[in-house]
């Protein structure tokens, strides 16, 4: 028997098969338990597509290196595609049960009923909805201090962070195990209060929308945008972080640029939180003031920035432009 928690993945779609390779991949035994109930040979269907899908998805981590072909059929075979009248006893010798069923309450309900029916009460169950509260979906489990939201960001088996949202009953021992495990399976967990769209979908649904709104106001094109994007802001928020950036310039500078986007854009969208003018007004303006959203007194800033500056070399180097200097000796 494995020493390592046994991991089962309601849903046999995109994010079941994403979990099954996470785990596979480090080492666990994993079964993807499809709830519908099915005719033979269209369960078969279903399992051979999803094992082949993983197949599929580590012959292209074989072909850039990522690993040797004689790993993939180990962790394949980590990997079990359970049918619905399996699923009882799949889920009653799992240790942790990530659901990933449609994004719908009456699919989520049914499927955490099914859960809850075989589950020992000490399985964590997990929900990796993207837009569901997760108090919201407390209400349809037993034990609800066992139950947390675990959101992958796809493609689930590459992407490595994974945003951990416990609800108001989740006990703290539970989230921490959560925090643990996902590490433990080479992700990087971040925890986030209860709140619609998380951390990165916020972030990121405002910067999209920004996009389209440029090239529909016909301010760039497309492809100019999203060369921007890459180079400049991806670019730079691949090194930095944008909580970590704003401090690095300097508050005061998102401080009055803020207002002149807000003044001649005449939208309220460009308006800096509250937390920014509260920083500015205290003289809290982040590195170069020794103190901003971190605490900059105790760190060798001159070590950080040279470590900032290596870190960008080393993207440059990543995309293939770090140039020599031009011009005659």
């Amino acid at each position: 028997m494995s020493a390592l928690p046994r991991i089962a993945a309601i849903g046999a779609g995109r994010m079941g098969r994403g979990i099954g390779h996470v785990f596979a991949y480090a080492g666990f035994p994993v079964e993807i338990i499809d709830l519908k109930p099915r005719e033979p040979a269209a369960a078969a269907k279903l399992a051979a597509e999803a094992k082949a899908e993983v197949a599929e998805n580590l012959q292209s981590l074989i072909a850039l290196g990522v690993m040797s072909a004689d790993q993939a059929p180990s962790i394949l075979d980590r990997i079990a595609v359970v049918t619905a009248d399996a699923a009882p006893a799949a889920l009653a010798r799992a240790d942790v049960i990530f659901e990933g069923v449609t994004e719908t309450m009456e699919a989520k309900r049914d499927a955490f009923a099914r859960a809850c029916a075989h589950a020992r009460p000490d399985a964590i169950i997990a929900s990796t909805t993207s837009t569901i509260l997760v108090d919201t979906l407390a209400g349809f489990v037993t034990h609800p201090e066992r139950f947390l939201n675990t959101h992958y960001l796809n493609p689930a088996y590459l992407v490595p962070l994974v945003e951990i949202s416990p609800g108001k009953a989740t006990d703290p021992a539970v989230t921490a195990r959560m925090k643990a495990l996902l590490e433990q399976a080479g992700k990087v967990p971040v925890l986030c209060a209860a709140s619609p769209g998380f951390i990165v979908p916020r972030i990121q649904s405002v910067a999209m929308a920004e996009a389209a709104r440029i090239v529909g106001e016909g301010l760039a094109t497309a492809e100019d945008v999203d060369k921007a994007t890459r180079y400049g802001f991806g670019f730079r928020f691949a090194v930095l972080g944008l909580v970590e950036f704003l401090d690095y310039g300097g508050n005061d500078i998102m401080y009055h640029a803020s207002r002149y986007l807000n003044r001649t854009l005449n939208s309220d969208r460009y308006a800096a939180p509250k937390n920014v003018d509260d920083l500015y007004e205290a003289g809290k303006l982040g590195l170069k003031s020794g103190l901003g959203f971190y605490d900059y007194s105790k760190m060798d800033v001159e070590a950080y920035k040279r470590d900032v500056i290596t870190r960008f070399i080393a993207q440059l180097n990543h995309m293939g432009m770090v140039k020599p200097p031009g011009g005659a000796l």
